[in-house]
């Protein structure tokens, strides 16, 4: 399995690119993209889509959402899988992730946790068992990530909706206004080296659920995203998640 690692000059490019290296899955790093140029003994690496010579099984990547417009004009043009662990798009650019599965297979998910995964299914069920629970969702990550509230959480509230279709998202609290019934809260915390940790509180006037996810290394997400290229080829086109992935396996 060939993969272009895009934003290999990252911390989690790396993480993939030391995987890839030790043959996880059988995945060979054939070349890497970065928008500054990043020094690789192991294979080449590039800064301009149009100076890629090789031709991977799949695209990962790791970078950031500015570039996603351009990588999928490239892997669109060649018809090359992708893999997009990026977090933090535009409404423009999510419209342009549903026009590129329209011609390749694109795995795209928040969190390449299995584990996250895993979590969103477990909410989903206590949500359901306590319908007239207040809900509130807190995520923690390092002091240097860019986006809040994380996609993954995110991403746990959005699946949340679906069984709580009335709900609106609320990114915060300050001031007096009291909390509304149909709330789900969503808490960004940013400190110190925290890899990730996400927690789903969802509690009544009698008590409270806690369920709580926390990474230990950011090599987990790099094994879920070969994971998910190995996935991911040879399927036709379409727009493929984590779920799906659990489903199929």
């Amino acid at each position: 399995m060939k993969i272009l690692i895009c934003g290999v000059g990252g911390r989690m490019g790396r993480e993939v690119a030391k995987l890839a290296l030790d043959g996880m899955r059988g995945a060979v790093p054939v070349a890497g993209f970065d928008v500054l140029p990043v020094d690789t003994r192991e294979f080449p690496t590039y800064t301009d889509w149009n100076a890629v010579t090789e031709l991977p099984d799949c695209i990962i990547d790791f970078s950031h959402h500015a570039g996603t417009a351009a990588l999928l004009e490239y892997a669109t043009a060649k018809k090359i899988p992708v893999v997009l662990a990026t977090t933090g798009h535009t409404e423009e650019e999510n419209a342009a992730i549903r026009r590129a599965a329209q011609s390749i297979p694109l795995f795209h998910s928040a969190n390449m946790s299995l584990g996250i995964a895993l979590l969103v299914e477990l909410a989903k069920t206590a949500a359901k068992a306590f319908p007239e629970a207040d809900i509130e969702i807190v995520e923690k990550h390092h002091n240097r990530k860019l986006d809040a509230p994380s996609g993954t959480a995110l991403l746990l509230a959005r699946e949340l909706q679906e069984v709580r279709e009335d709900a609106t998202l609320i990114c915060g609290r300050s001031g007096q206004a009291k909390r509304e019934k149909n709330e789900i809260g969503i808490h960004a915390v940013r400190m110190g080296n925290i890899v990730g940790e996400h927690e789903v509180i969802i509690g009544t006037d009698t008590q409270t659920v806690t369920l709580k996810h926390e990474a230990h290394s950011r090599a987990l997400f790099a094994e879920g995203a070969i994971a998910a290229a190995d996935f991911l080829i040879g399927k036709p086109a379409g727009l493929y998640d984590m779920k799906r992935m659990i489903e199929e396996a």
